[in-house]
C-alpha cells in the first residue's frame, strides 16, 4: 500500500474515524488525536505490510487506538483518586541532576529534529503542539486545508518518534 493510498483513505474515512473517537472517547480533542495516531500507524504498517483490505485494517487500528487511549485515560483518572487510607504521596522538591540533564538533552535533540523539517511541516507543528491550536485554526491562519495540516503534523510526529526511539537508552 503506497502512501498515496493511505492519502485518498484518510480522505475517505477520516470522518468516520473521528466519530467513531467521539463515541468511544467522549472528548472532541481526544478524539482528533487518537484519528492522527490511527492514520500514523496506518501509515507505518503500509510501508512494512501488506494490506490486503486497508478498510478493514484501519477500523482495527482505530479499535486498538480506541482501547489504548482508555486504558490511559483510566490511568490517569486513578492518579487523582484520593488515598482512602489518608496517605499522601508528596513529590520531590528538586529533581535528580542527571534527571535533569538528561531531559534538557532530549529537549536540545527534539528542537534539532523540529528545526530539521520542512519550513511549513515546522510551522504547523509549532502552532499545533506548543500554540496548542486546532487543526482547524491552524489551516485557517496558513491558508492550507485541514487535510494538509494533519500530514503535515504526521510527518513531525513520525520523524519524532523515529528520534525518541533512537535516544532511550
Amino acid at each position: 500500500m503506497t502512501d498515496a493510498m493511505v492519502q485518498g483513505l484518510h480522505e475517505r474515512e477520516e470522518s468516520r474515524i473521528r466519530r467513531f473517537f467521539s463515541r468511544r472517547l467522549g472528548n472532541r480533542e481526544d478524539a482528533v488525536d487518537a484519528t492522527q495516531e490511527t492514520f500514523m500507524r496506518m501509515l507505518e504498517a503500509s510501508r512494512s505490510t501488506l494490506i490486503e483490505n486497508p478498510q478493514a485494517y484501519l477500523f482495527q487500528v482505530a479499535r486498538s487506538v480506541a482501547r489504548v487511549a482508555s486504558e490511559r485515560a483510566a490511568r490517569e483518572r486513578a492518579m487523582f483518586v484520593e488515598d482512602s487510607e489518608g496517605l499522601e504521596c508528596a513529590a520531590e522538591d528538586r529533581p535528580i541532576q542527571d534527571r535533569i540533564v538528561n531531559a534538557r538533552q532530549c529537549l536540545l535533540i527534539m528542537a534539532r529534529i523540529i528545526e530539521g523539517l520542512p519550513n511549513r511541516c515546522q510551522q504547523v507543528f509549532i502552532l499545533s503542539r506548543l500554540h496548542g491550536l486546532s487543526n482547524g485554526a491552524i489551516a485557517s491562519e496558513l491558508g492550507i486545508s485541514r487535510n494538509m495540516v494533519e500530514k503535515h503534523i504526521i510527518r513531525a510526529l513520525l520523524e519524532c518518534r523515529k528520534m525518541r526511539a533512537e535516544i532511550i537508552f
